[in-house]
């Protein structure tokens, strides 16, 4: 990136950072310290045109996500704790994270560096 005279850094945290999560203190710690990489890697690049943000994603339609579902005795009851706190009541589908992805690596997003962008279908709105 710097012999190319810039580029884009994209790293995926998690709404985890940014909201606390039932019985995943641990994760939510180390996604919270993916924005603070973030955010310390957009000060230090800037000089040389890169540019540095972080993605949240809440719940995507995964096949861990699938498993995690799985592991409930009631898949509607599971469905329903696991995107209850989001105004979208469903998981995301992985190409919408993907567009904020390519949006993000493009030259659209210039102007943007130490971002934080939340993908989580209103999970941090409360």
């Amino acid at each position: 990136m710097r012999a190319a005279g810039g580029g884009s850094i994209i790293n995926m945290s998690s709404v985890g950072a940014l909201v606390a999560l039932p019985s995943l203190a641990a994760y939510s710690a180390s996604k919270a310290a993916v924005l603070g990489l973030t955010r310390g890697a957009a000060y230090e690049l800037a000089e040389l045109g890169i540019r540095c943000n972080a993605i949240c994603p809440g719940g995507i339609d995964t096949p861990m996500a699938e498993a995690v579902v799985a592991s409930f005795p009631d898949r509607d009851d599971a469905l329903s704790r696991l995107t209850g706190r989001q105004l979208f009541k469903r998981f995301a589908a992985p190409s919408e994270v993907a567009s904020l992805v390519l949006y993000l690596a493009s030259d659209e997003s210039s102007f943007v560096t130490g971002a934080v962008l939340s993908a989580d279908g209103g999970h941090t709105a409360w």
